[in-house]
């Protein structure tokens, strides 16, 4: 199985997450056969920082990925990577040894839609973030996706 993870930058599985897998400038693309990782490459993304709706999904499905795992992405990617036969998984983050952990771990799964995709009606819930608008709305993402993380692991240690 090939797992493809947002990156924020090339370090193979010490690479950091990006927030968001459309405008991530790197993929990390782990061969896995059950919990073993066989192989890992990393490739650049060609649509980053713009991109058409469909281009990036198009793309990884060209890589032979079958899992997509990111922090976010929006409602019509991913529709789009379903289509491709491609699993989407959002709500991943850290670094992409720790997503690619909890995933096989079965601790990360399934895929909802990010704040932006519901502020431009692709979601159910209409928001306003400006997350991805810059730098700093995409620093802004990152920080909130991690303190998330954050409580849900001190919110997992208080059942300990």
């Amino acid at each position: 199985m090939r797992i493809a993870i947002s990156a924020d930058n090339k370090k193979g599985m010490d690479s950091i997450v990006a927030p968001h897998f459309g405008r991530c400038p790197h993929f990390i693309l782990v061969d896995v056969d059950g919990c073993e990782v066989l192989a890992v490459s990393e490739i650049d993304n060609p649509y980053y920082p713009n991109h058409e709706p469909g281009q990036v999904p198009a793309f990884i499905h060209s890589q032979g990925a079958n899992v997509m795992l990111t922090g976010g992405m929006g409602g019509r990617a991913i529709t789009f990577f379903q289509q491709f036969g491609i699993e989407p998984v959002t709500g991943a983050g850290g670094t992409v040894r720790r997503a690619l952990e909890a995933y096989l771990g079965g601790m990360l799964s399934g895929a909802a839609a990010c704040a932006e995709s519901q502020a431009h009606g692709h979601g159910a819930v209409a928001t306003t973030t400006g997350y991805e608008k810059d730098d700093i709305g995409r620093l802004r993402e990152e920080a909130d996706m991690l303190s998330g993380q954050l409580d849900e692991m001190n919110r997992r240690l208080g059942k300990l």
